[in-house]
């Protein structure tokens, strides 16, 4: 591939993490969880939590601000601007990718909001490609957004145990058309609409009423704990395996060839699991034990982490892998450093 043939790469990315943490001790505390259990099984050292101005979408266009300050281009120059943060955000009914794009100086870009629960970066990814490539007027985005769902962690609640890791932070990634380095070769997902009712928030839907006042309802909760748990047993390691190589093979690659794993944090077994799976080293995957879960800002963030710790270098497969209550699962696929550079390695290896 010639850089004058359409593509999307990454120019940049953006986080913005919180400075007040809770620690292993304090959730073991909260919750009766043996000390041992949430540092080692869980995988959980600390994790960020919002302080009184870190709203969501606020969270997120500070992400925004650092990560077109290290793109080095004027905010004008932005053509869409994709909320990819959390619905529960600042006001209900609000769309908070018109107040992003204010807020950071992208005064000629429109604006929207899209959801996918944990996995909205991937799916934020598939659209802005596929924008780009199809409309001749969408040629720089930036996605953005904040994530704090922690707010909703009842930690007397045993059934949101695997969710004891949420934290809070922003994240943003720059794309821009034939960029000519770091080119997103695609995204794939999978949903399993049998799972869409086993998580969630109770109060403030229409089934409980916008006037319920029960605090109770106004929580995380597991709605089908044995449901829930025997078909994610059963069907998730392979939707993630399935995902991941579909994203791949949209470049002509196969797991083996990924040389970084940007993954959301979960319990430290399954990281590990799946990485073997797949058949990559573990030391190419960051276990963001320091961080939680930080939502659909993990990848943004794994990302980030590496690319200053060097672990990301031109000629390398990048994937990013998510997965969202509802259930779905997601990945992306970035070929980084210069558009045909793996290529040309592969050829004078070979």
């Amino acid at each position: 591939m010639t850089k004058t043939q359409p593509h999307v790469g990454v120019v940049s990315t953006g986080i913005y993490i919180p400075d007040r943490f809770m620690t292993a001790e304090e959730i073991a505390a909260r919750s009766g969880v043996p000390l041992d259990v949430v540092k080692r099984k869980m995988g959980i050292l600390r994790k960020p939590l919002p302080g009184p101005d870190d709203g969501t979408a606020a969270m997120g266009i500070r992400a925004a601000q650092q990560c077109i300050e290290r793109a080095g281009i004027d905010p004008e120059s932005i053509d869409l601007v994709i909320y990819i943060g959390e619905e529960y955000k600042e006001y209900l009914l609000w769309t908070a990718g018109i107040k992003t794009a204010h807020a950071v100086g992208a005064t000629r870009a429109w604006a929207f909001d899209t959801q996918l629960r944990c996995g909205t970066w991937v799916l934020g990814m598939k659209l802005a490609q596929a924008l780009m490539l199809s409309d001749e007027g969408v040629n720089t985005v930036l996605l953005a957004g904040g994530y704090r769902n922690v707010d909703y962690i009842n930690y007397a609640n045993p059934r949101v145990s695997f969710m004891y890791n949420l934290g809070a932070g922003g994240g943003a990634m720059l794309l821009k058309k034939n960029y000519g380095r770091n080119r997103v070769l695609g995204s794939d997902i999978i949903v399993d609409g049998s799972l869409s009712e086993t998580v969630g928030v109770r109060g403030g839907g229409t089934l409980a009423g916008l006037h319920n006042h029960d605090d109770s309802l106004y929580q995380l909760d597991v709605f089908d704990v044995d449901g829930m748990k025997s078909r994610l047993n059963a069907v998730s390691t392979q939707r993630w395996v399935d995902v991941v190589s579909r994203a791949c093979a949209r470049g002509g690659y196969t797991t083996r060839d990924i040389d970084y794993l940007a993954i959301l944090h979960m319990k430290r077994s399954a990281h590990e699991g799946l990485i073997r799976e797949l058949g990559i080293p573990v030391e190419r995957a960051i276990y963001l034990e320091e961080y939680g879960h930080i939502g659909q800002i993990d990848q943004i963030l794994s990302i980030h982490l590496a690319l200053e710790r060097g672990l990301i270098k031109d000629g390398d497969l990048v994937v990013g892998v998510s997965a969202g209550i509802g259930y779905a699962w997601g990945a992306t696929a970035i070929e980084w450093g210069p558009v045909g550079a793996r290529q040309a390695n592969d050829h004078s290896a070979g």
